[in-house]
């Protein structure tokens, strides 16, 4: 009776439905799998953080290796790691602290400037201009949302803090012991599958290391043509300028949007509307340049990814995960899309069981995963 029923379903709708079951199945571990990182984000983010530092410092981390053991080599990256970051902090703090003087009254001058400007574009009068910026203060100090705002910014930073240390102890060992935990995850694979394992995780870390690699040359590019513009146009804070643009150009288009709108918006501020559009037009310049010569040049050939899927990976990172959602997916996809390449392109030949270790650990020099 099964057969006689079965045989009545045509082949495209019976191949259609195993498709559609499986496709399900597969959405919901997803699904799942998301849910459960999402609820462990405050030690997965560190670690996915801990991963794209390791791969960006394991070159340094490999030459230090040549004139000391692995552990010292690592302390040393990430002792090094600190002080650049802590001078770039420190630097920036000094110039806000050592220009903010001269920045209140640029800014005097520019928001006297901005007033005159709207006032003779828009027809609007001084009382009228003076009326919107108390209804705004107003609705400001007012705002329920802002309040609940100040109190999730104070969870957020704990967080932050405690996700901080978690990143620096989790990079310390990927650097210090990177091959041997990546042999003990290859270990947890069933034999016929570690080979695979093993070389689809030798693809993933080149594709990683790649990304990472262009993204920092990317990076200082963008920060130095931002710069020198800013010190041309006499925009304040131009060094502290510079490191946003390099700290957030690692969020694509997103981090881009944001530090341009933060030097526009000094300029605007320091020094007037007209000087604003020329910084604008400095930074469009700049974001031009990237697209149209370092990105295709640089990260075309280190990550092969077709742009329409860099904008979806972006907006589907951006949905599940906000902005770390959003520093994450590209680099995710990348990832993918290579592991994805180098299975499908598997020789039918190596299909076979991988051989049967006979020490505790795989052979050092076929560990991919974090290493130094």
């Amino acid at each position: 009776m099964a057969s006689t029923t079965s045989s009545r379903v045509p082949a495209p709708v019976r191949a259609a439905s195993d498709w559609a079951w499986r496709g399900l199945i597969i959405a919901v571990a997803v699904v799942a799998v998301a849910y459960v990182l999402g609820l462990l984000s405050e030690v997965t983010v560190p670690l996915a953080v801990a991963t794209l530092l390791t791969a960006l410092l394991g070159t340094v981390h490999r030459w230090l290796c040549r004139f000391m053991k692995r552990g010292r080599a690592a302390g040393i990256t990430l002792l090094a790691t600190l002080l650049v970051i802590a001078g770039l902090v420190t630097l920036v703090g000094s110039q806000i602290s050592s220009g903010f003087g001269d920045m209140a009254s640029q800014a005097a001058d520019g928001l006297t400037q901005i007033r005159d400007w709207l006032r003779t574009t828009f027809n609007i009068t001084d009382s009228q201009f003076t009326t919107y910026v108390d209804e705004l203060k107003t609705s400001l100090q007012t705002s329920a949302d802002l309040r609940s705002y100040a109190a999730k910014a104070g969870v957020t930073a704990t967080h932050a803090v405690t996700g901080l240390f978690i990143t620096l102890f989790t990079l310390f060992f990927f650097l210090y012991q990177g091959p041997s935990i990546w042999a003990w995850v290859v270990r947890l694979f069933p034999r016929s599958a570690r080979s695979h394992v093993d070389s689809s995780g030798h693809v993933a870390w080149g594709q990683l290391t790649a990304y990472t690699h262009a993204t920092v040359l990317v990076a200082a590019v963008d920060a130095l043509g931002i710069t020198i513009g800013a010190l041309v146009l006499q925009v304040p804070f131009p060094l502290a300028i510079g490191v946003l643009v390099f700290l957030l150009s690692f969020v694509p288009i997103v981090g881009a949007l944001l530090s341009g709108g933060v030097a526009v918006l000094l300029a605007l501020v320091a020094q007037g509307p007209v000087t604003a559009l020329i910084m604008l037009a400095v930074v469009v310049g700049v974001q031009q340049l990237e697209s149209h010569v370092l990105q295709p040049f640089i990260m075309g050939r280190s990550v092969k990814i077709h742009p329409l899927g860099v904008i979806l990976a972006i907006a589907i990172g951006s949905i599940v995960g906000g902005l770390i959602g959003t520093l994450l997916a590209v680099p995710i996809a990348a990832v993918a899309n290579a592991v994805g390449t180098h299975l499908l392109s598997t020789p039918p030949s190596q299909d076979e069981p991988a051989p049967v270790e006979t020490g505790d650990s795989l052979q050092p020099d076929a560990a991919a995963g974090p290493q130094g």
